[in-house]
């Protein structure tokens, strides 16, 4: 088991702030299965109906993210968390792309939920994580292709250095189809009970592992 706790830089200014942790063992990536593609082509046509009446902040998970950057103070109109991205792409009109089973259902998840979610190979993971503010050494190469300087920026880091966050993801851990074993993370509202948090997670775990088979195990991380 991976041990994650969060950062008194975190905590000081968000008492409440709260991760939820799933850690998968003998896991199998592929492609998605038609179920999953099905599935999160409808919640994309859904979404996108919705959010013709509906603003981005109507979502709880959208406008208490964007509470959340600022009690950290991230500008969260100059970076914006990967869910309500996601939303936003939707309300365009712009398909999300596929990737691979573990990346399109942590998609889903993230629409369903509506907070941020990061899932991470977990043997690139190394010692321990620790959910704090970046500092100017934290930096890293991300998914979308950039170096990215993550210095004041929510983060999960290792014993190596800066690997995620709810803005962007690094390429050191990402998921491919030769990953067995994953640590999922979920940005969980501040505002959820953890019996909520739980239940979320339990689901979560069930539908990961119906896909990928294997085991999970899962827990609400506070202060």
């Amino acid at each position: 088991m991976i041990n994650v706790s969060i950062d008194e830089s975190i905590s000081s200014k968000i008492p409440t702030f709260k991760i939820g942790t799933i850690q998968y063992n003998h896991i199998v990536i592929d492609d998605s299965p038609q179920m999953l593609k099905g599935r999160l082509q409808f919640f994309q046509e859904t979404l996108k109906v919705e959010l013709e009446t509906k603003e981005l902040t109507d979502y709880k998970g959208i406008s208490e993210w964007r509470q959340t950057f600022k009690d950290l103070g991230i500008s969260a109109s100059k970076y914006r968390p990967s869910h309500e991205a996601l939303y936003r792409r939707i309300k365009k009109g712009q398909p999300l792309p596929l990737v691979h089973s573990a990346v399109d259902l942590n998609t889903f998840f993230s629409l369903e939920y509506a907070i941020p979610l990061g899932i991470y190979d977990a043997a690139q993971i190394e010692g321990d994580v620790t959910f704090r503010l970046g500092t100017e050494h934290d930096q890293y190469e991300g998914v979308n292709g950039r170096l990215n300087h993550m210095e004041g920026k929510l983060i999960s880091a290792d014993s190596t250095g800066a690997f995620g966050s709810p803005i962007v993801d690094s390429t050191r851990t990402k998921v491919t189809t030769n990953t067995t074993s994953a640590l999922h993370l979920f940005y969980l509202r501040p505002s959820m009970e953890s019996e909520e948090a739980n239940a979320l997670l339990e689901a979560a775990g069930n539908m990961f592992t119906q896909v990928h088979g294997g085991s999970f195990q899962h827990k609400v991380v506070t202060f």
